[in-house]
């Protein structure tokens, strides 16, 4: 049996194995849906139209509802179906250095490779291993951008990762981080929401009882969104503390390494700041699950002037010129922003300066090569 055919076997396969691993992971997405659905029949007729007697009761209770529960579809939708922030591809090493890499053993000479890589496309990148080297992800082989991490589920490195959800079938990760959070605040509002406007028709089952159908709805759906609720109290609060922190999950469990060493509140600007980071600088946008956040998921502010001496504009632009730092290392990075360049700091944060990302990277500004490192893939 030729390679050819042997290989088509093969793949014949693995065909009907990847499209299970497919339909298995949309199981939890169906099962959240189906909940969703049999919560709207329960509410809007078994309670709402069929229990409550009051006209003004059930017209308040389900404009109130349809509103919450629109929010929280539409941040659900967007959660699962944007895309994953992909790292751009300066990132990737070129074919004839790629093949350079591998050859070599000596992490001397990958070292240099990946230096002089970042230095001619000019790439922003601070973060680094715990040995001080450049960080390098060895399946999309590439140079990690800051705060990116490689996702196995995915298959690929994910800017700003947080965490892979099931829940969502999705990565969690810059480009839909404040749809996450945005779904599990108006998820825990849906859930508080039915739980308190069904209370007393619960109380009423134990005391008088309800007749039909309808008793079993409302017992069922005040002790599922109880119980959902409570559950969704501590995660909600738990991302709600990363945002003000500016921190990722990845980074509280492994604190982001720079040159200077290792630092848990690297990026963190103050809350404010990083709060528009994170849901952007329009306030009329910041509850709408829209694509707001700041900067481009490559390029972040910083509590400390690196080394290397880099001003950052709102986006990383691989054709921009190369000019000299304007840090002053006072507790955060100078920006360099246009009359028109909020996309990372904000209104709030506007500093005189060039336009565009400005930031130097000559031979004397790029770290020797040292023997005494070897080089850590991650």
């Amino acid at each position: 049996m030729t390679n050819s055919v042997m290989t088509n076997v093969v793949d014949m396969g693995r065909k009907p194995c990847s499209i299970c691993i497919c339909i298995t992971k949309w199981i939890p997405v169906i099962f959240i849906l189906s909940v969703v659905g049999w919560s709207y029949y329960a509410y809007v007729l078994e309670l709402c139209i069929y229990t409550v007697e009051s006209y003004v009761e059930k017209t308040i209770y389900l404009i109130f509802y349809h509103v919450i529960l629109v929010l929280f579809i539409w941040s659900y939708y967007q959660t699962v179906m944007t895309p994953i922030s992909r790292v751009p591809k300066q990132f990737r090493l070129s074919q004839p250095d790629q093949a350079r890499f591998e050859a070599t053993e000596e992490s001397r000479l990958q070292l240099q490779l990946l230096d002089r890589h970042v230095a001619e496309h000019q790439l922003p990148v601070h973060n680094r291993t715990l040995a001080g080297a450049m960080r390098y992800c060895d399946k999309c082989r590439l140079v990690k951008p800051d705060r990116s991490h490689h996702c196995s589920v995915c298959g690929e490195c994910v800017l700003k990762m947080d965490h892979h959800c099931p829940w969502v079938n999705n990565c969690i990760g810059f480009s839909n981080y404040k749809f996450f959070v945005l779904f599990l605040g108006y998820a825990f509002a849906y859930c508080i929401y039915i739980a308190l406007t069904s209370l007393k028709y619960f109380i009423g089952f134990w005391r008088d009882g309800l007749e039909g159908m309808a008793r079993f709805h409302i017992l069922f759906l005040f002790f599922v969104a109880a119980m959902f609720g409570i559950s969704l109290i501590s995660l909600f609060s738990y991302h709600c503390y990363l945002v003000l922190r500016n921190q990722s999950t990845l980074e509280t469990f492994r604190p982001p390494v720079f040159q200077s060493g290792p630092d848990k509140r690297g990026f963190s600007m103050g809350r404010y700041n990083n709060f528009c980071d994170v849901f952007g600088d329009t306030k009329l946008k910041w509850f709408l699950p829209l694509a707001t956040s700041l900067g481009d998921g490559v390029v972040f502010p910083m509590r400390h002037q690196p080394p290397s001496s880099v001003s950052y504009g709102s986006t990383y632009d691989p054709t921009a010129t190369p000019s000299t730092s304007l840090g002053d290392g006072a507790g955060r990075t100078r920006q360099s922003l246009g009359p028109d360049s909020d996309g990372l700091m904000g209104p709030k944060r506007r500093l005189d300066g060039d336009p565009g990302l400005a930031f130097s990277n000559s031979s004397s500004d790029m770290p020797e090569a040292r023997s005494d490192v070897r080089l850590i893939v991650e």
